[in-house]
């Protein structure tokens, strides 16, 4: 078991649970060109990439700076995504999450990313996470608007894939029920 999560973590309807190679091939096939318009990252060109990714994702929960999910479907156990907090070892973690396309349209990322931010209230110690998101994804700006969060930043992005974007950075602080403050 990894240091950073301890069990999975539960919602109304999804399950959240620490990367795997289980889900290599899934995660292949979703993180398409589509679903990363608005996303720095690119798609991998080869199941490797994946590979590495998850490998990476997995050394970063056993060493403490990096919170990556899976997210599934609590009933069906499907597939459905990814969420992350990474840079958990600094005062500042930045979310990160996305969905595949049929998953779209139900919530499943507000979802995951409010829960994500109750455990981080109660487990890690933060001055304000952080949670950048393409102006025109208005879906995605819903979640850390949810949350209470502030633009902070506004930027203009070049995600990996040479995609063009306005980035707004939102900061979202700890509930009052955090001890560390």
């Amino acid at each position: 078991m990894n240091s950073l999560l301890k069990e999975k973590i539960i919602t109304k309807r999804l399950l959240l649970i620490p990367i795997s190679m289980e889900y290599k091939n899934e995660m292949f096939c979703e993180f398409t060109k589509e679903i990363t318009t608005f996303m720095y990252p690119k798609p991998a060109e080869k199941i490797k990439e994946t590979k590495d990714f998850i490998n990476d994702s997995i050394k970063g929960l056993k060493n403490g700076n990096n919170l990556q999910l899976v997210i599934l479907d609590k009933l069906s156990k499907k597939f459905l995504g990814c969420a992350g907090l990474h840079n958990t070892n600094t005062k500042t973690p930045e979310f990160g999450i996305w969905l595949k396309k049929s998953a779209h349209g139900n919530g499943y990322g507000k979802e995951a990313i409010l829960e994500i931010k109750d455990w981080a209230d109660n487990n890690i110690d933060y001055k304000y996470l952080l949670y950048p998101v393409a102006d025109k994804n208005k879906s995605s700006r819903s979640i850390p608007e949810a949350m209470g969060g502030k633009i902070i930043k506004k930027y203009e992005q070049v995600g990996l894939s040479g995609n063009k974007y306005h980035c707004l950075e939102y900061r979202i602080y700890p509930d009052k029920k955090n001890n560390y403050f």
